[in-house]
């Protein structure tokens, strides 16, 4: 696709960008570029920090379901006192007798091995059950990172549209100021009528009010910029380069259907439903498993002064009947699968609406430039020749007011279309799947999804974590439980 929105962006938003800072009594303290922006938001946007975390977490599953091929050892240990009174009779009509105590103190540690065997299938499934789901989380971190940076782009050209018509209001105050002295001039000297100088104090006002509005919105796309990209904008580059796009709207669907990650987490979430199945199934099957234990009694009884036992045990379980529990959990599995497969579906049909309506939004927004442009170029030239007959009486001082408010409004609609085009390029990226940080080629770490999976995935001991919490952001610092 051809875009002349690549050549450089109209002159009118580079006013614009150049005031971002002075208009709002901010004085910019460096330079930027979309691409710095972008990078800042990569970096440090608290959002897809936390989608990362979360992808994270999700890792912990692969580790969870593996270890249940791995063995599980306990160690029990027991002390107990015991006092016994004891009176005993003896001799002939056990007329004698006799009293004992026993006080003793019995210790005892027994070391208890587990190992399965077989459990019906279960681990394999639970195990491909959890790859599915971190697949599907990762296709979740991408449209997460999708989101966020084209929060980014919208947010960079909101300033930069905003600016722009501040500066153009700012202007036009300044024209209406200088027509009112003018026409309060012509009314001393009685060329107009005091009717003319009242148009011309209300066109005034009306234009002051346009200007505090125009700052007003300046100043929350300002806030919006800081929050998402984590900086309030410096001086922005008005022209920032478009990446490559597809050419046809069937390119991009084509594209959308391999690429778009809420697809691809769909799918990779109908996996996961299916091995839940084979996951529920599994507890209709038998089970296997080895047990050891070794015990060691010291003092256990007063005629034994110490004992050792070693035992080895295989223990064979065969389910016969669960109340039903188990088959409903089967039946609910399968529908569960049902219910991914159709979101599939849904998914499907929602790229496509996105990747029709991405296109013709953006098809939209570049024809609107060239007519806004059009427009702008005849309200100039209406507006000289309104003014140029205003002076020899052919047209009044309402007619000059209209023509400056329509050019006005026209310069205004041409940097809005200029930011609409190019949101709507980058609202496309996003629906094909390409609004990342390798295809625009960011100069950034990337974020390696990889690296803690591989750590977590085969890990036998350990809860340390490589990103501590301590270390990304501070804890919330309540108590609940105090205030309860």
């Amino acid at each position: 696709m051809k875009t002349h929105l690549r050549a450089r962006a109209s002159t009118l938003v580079l006013a614009g960008a150049l005031a971002a800072g002075s208009l709002t009594g901010i004085t910019p303290a460096w330079a930027e570029n979309l691409q710095d922006a972008l990078v800042a938001t990569y970096g440090s946007n608290p959002t897809l920090q936390a989608a990362r975390a979360e992808l994270r977490a999700t890792d912990e599953n692969v580790a969870q379901a593996l270890s249940n091929w791995r063995p599980s050892a306990s160690v029990t240990g027991t002390s107990q006192f015991s006092q016994s009174d004891n009176e005993l009779r003896s001799g002939a009509g056990f007329a004698n007798l006799t009293s004992s105590r026993d006080d003793r103190v019995s210790n005892s540690g027994t070391v208890s091995v587990r190992q399965n065997l077989f459990r019906g299938g279960r681990t394999v499934a639970e195990t491909r059950q959890a790859k599915a789901q971190v697949a599907a989380g990762r296709a979740q971190l991408s449209g997460t990172e999708q989101e966020v940076l084209l929060a980014a782009v919208t947010a960079y050209m909101d300033v930069l549209r905003d600016a722009a018509t501040v500066e153009l209001n700012r202007n036009n105050v300044t024209v209406l100021q200088r027509q009112l002295e003018a026409s309060q001039d012509r009314f001393d000297v009685g060329e107009i009528t005091r009717t003319d100088v009242a148009q011309s104090e209300a066109r005034l006002s009306r234009s002051q009010s346009a200007l505090i509005s125009a700052e007003a919105a300046l100043t929350n796309s300002r806030a919006a910029y800081e929050r998402i990209v984590g900086m309030a904008p410096g001086t922005l580059d008005a022209s920032p380069a478009l990446p490559p796009l597809p050419g046809t709207e069937n390119e991009a669907l084509d594209i959308a259907v391999t690429n778009n990650p809420a697809l691809q987490a769909a799918r990779f979430a109908e996996e996961a439903s299916r091995h839940a199945i084979s996951q529920a199934k599994g507890a209709l099957l038998p089970t296997l498993t080895v047990e050891g234990d070794y015990t060691y009694a010291d003092n256990p009884s007063s005629t034994v002064r110490n004992s050792e036992s070693a035992t080895v045990t295989g223990r064979l379980t065969i389910p016969l009947y669960q109340s039903g529990a188990v088959y409903s959990q089967v039946r609910q599995a399968k529908q569960l699968n049902s219910q991914s497969r159709l979101q599939i579906r849904e998914a499907l049909r929602q790229v496509e609406e996105g990747v029709a309506s991405a296109w013709e939004a953006y098809r939209a927004a570049n024809a609107q430039i060239t007519s806004d442009r059009e427009q702008v170029r005849a309200n100039e030239i209406a507006l000289d020749g309104v003014q140029q007959e205003a002076q020899v009486g052919s047209r009044t001082t309402l007619d000059v007011l209209d023509a400056e408010q329509e050019l006005l409004d026209s310069r205004v609609a041409l940097v809005t279309s200029e930011r609409n085009a190019y949101v709507a390029a980058y609202q496309l990226l996003s629906a094909v799947g390409r609004l990342n940080a390798e295809y625009l080629g960011l100069p950034v770490e990337r974020y390696e999804p990889t690296v803690n999976y591989d750590d977590v995935s085969g890990k036998w001991f350990g809860f340390g974590i490589e990103d501590d919490p301590d270390e990304i952001a501070p804890e919330s610092g309540t108590d609940a439980a105090s205030q309860l």
